[in-house]
């Protein structure tokens, strides 16, 4: 058993419909915002795959840089590989055999430094973990609601009801769904858009925060603040995070 009962990690798991679907810019500009509030946030990428560490491209290095949070890429990213690969295969390819309570104690640390944390996933909730795990089993071990990104484009729909189904079956409490208009996947001709998140809204049963707008990668600070502002519902986040500590506190 890994030390996580004792550890009481509190936070909420980002994970997403896909790939490349906006996990990382999401977990940053709304961990940003919350800072700006006063709130003790942190961010965890438990394991991390396709760019060097150190290179500036690496999904730890992109929450640090938006967040302004000052800590070592490596102390958010325990667990960082090379290839552009599934976290299972990737690891494989350095000589390195991932298991759950390794990933979970690797991100204990962070719990001494912040009262809460957003922790993104890689991919999807059925990606490879391990040899015996999927991320989902990942998130149902942390026993932390979860927040499901999503893209805005045609598509959607199918991967986001999806991807709900599963989280439920595994016993999962989401919180809700954030579109991202992703530049890479998104033309501006789809005329899925407008009627996406009201369809998502009615299958799934479940609210949507909120569509996030496409910003340039280096654009500063108070822009992501000010956006997520603009166009996330960040009422819900603060309800989950807090419930979790007040739990925390009665228990």
């Amino acid at each position: 058993m890994s030390r996580l009962r004792d550890a009481s990690i509190r936070g909420l798991f980002v994970t997403g419909t896909d790939t490349d679907v906006g996990k990382t810019i999401l977990t940053a500009a709304i961990t940003a915002a919350l800072r700006a509030e006063g709130l003790n946030v942190g961010v965890w990428k438990p394991v991390q795959s396709g760019a060097r560490l150190g290179s500036g491209l690496t999904d730890s290095e992109r929450l640090l840089q938006i967040t302004g949070i000052d800590e070592r890429p490596e102390a958010v990213a325990p667990f960082s590989f090379e290839a552009p690969l599934t976290p299972l295969l990737a690891a494989k390819q350095e000589g390195v055999t991932l298991t759950l309570t390794e990933l979970i104690d690797a991100g204990i640390p962070l719990t001494k430094r912040y009262d809460t944390l957003l922790i993104e996933g890689a991919g999807g909730v059925a990606v490879p973990l391990t040899n015996d795990n999927l991320m989902v089993d990942l998130i149902s071990e942390l026993r932390i609601p979860t927040l499901i990104i999503a893209r805005s484009s045609l598509g959607t729909i199918n991967h986001t009801l999806l991807t709900v189904s599963f989280l439920r079956n595994c016993g999962v409490q989401i919180t809700g769904i954030i579109l991202n208009d992703s530049e890479w996947s998104e033309p501006l001709d789809d005329p899925s858009i407008a009627s996406n998140a009201e369809l998502i809204e009615q299958y799934s049963g479940l609210k949507v925060l909120g569509r996030f707008p496409r910003l340039h990668a280096d654009s500063h600070s108070e822009m992501w603040i000010h956006t997520v502002r603009q166009t996330i519902q960040l009422g819900p986040i603060r309800e989950a995070l807090a419930d979790q500590k007040l739990s925390h506190i009665g228990g």
